[in-house]
């Protein structure tokens, strides 16, 4: 079935443009032919985003940059925030006449639907206690059986030759031999190009939740754009 043309508006919360790049890529990857993609981010803020301090400081530009382009484009029929964090969607949620979604909970929604229990491979420890309380809020805490920290900065993510992927794949090896699951989240935007070689790598659905968000916001329908919290 073909979808009515959309426009999506993709925030990166952080002001790491390379990253930013990434994430519209993913996210033109995933979109369906009639699907437009505007992917930015802030010009100040904090260059990763690794746990609760770094996405407050995030927040004052995040949420000037969706009151801008909103006013400045009423085209955008919905928003997406592309850190796993889902920094600031509560917040806008309740003042944007569009759907916000994070990619944070697109992912886990998504996963939900598919199997019964999901792990979650992210970047920090210092982001796991933020990550917890999202899939409470969310009401997918007894879906999700861990959420596992690989200890890779986010910054990694954008540097060839760290070992950010070694590090990633040895998480997800664990998670799949210890915590009884059927698929696996990966808990970070910058982790967006590996989600199709880790699904075949592994046998088991690995879930991006920039792809994830993308094909919710495209599924929802025109009436959602005036829902508000």
């Amino acid at each position: 079935m073909m979808h009515d043309a959309r426009h999506l508006l993709v925030i990166n919360p952080n002001t790491t443009a390379s990253m930013t790049r990434k994430i519209g890529e993913a996210a033109r990857a995933a979109a369906g032919p009639r699907t437009r993609i505007t992917a930015i981010n802030p010009h100040h803020g904090p260059a990763a985003i690794q746990g609760a301090a770094d996405g407050g400081a995030a927040l004052p530009g995040l949420l000037a940059l969706v009151e801008t382009t909103l006013s400045n484009d009423p085209a955008v029929d919905a928003v997406i925030i592309a850190c796993f964090d889902d920094t600031g969607v509560w917040q806008l949620k309740s003042r944007c006449s569009v759907p916000v979604t994070g990619i944070g909970e697109a992912a886990c929604h998504m996963a939900s639907l598919l199997v019964e229990r999901f792990s979650v491979v992210t970047t920090l420890s210092v982001s796991v206690p933020v990550l917890e309380d999202n899939l409470a809020r969310n009401g997918l805490a007894r879906r999700c059986v861990k959420v596992r920290a690989s200890d890779v900065p986010v910054l990694d993510l954008e540097d060839a030759a760290s070992d950010a992927r070694g590090k990633i794949t040895a998480e997800m090896s664990c998670a799949l031999a210890e915590d009884d699951i059927g698929a696996i989240v990966l808990g970070c935007a910058g982790m967006a190009d590996l989600a199709n070689e880790l699904s075949e790598q592994f046998q088991v659905p690995v879930l991006d939740g920039v792809a994830a968000a993308i094909g919710l916001a495209e599924a929802l329908p025109a009436t959602a754009r005036f829902g508000r919290g």
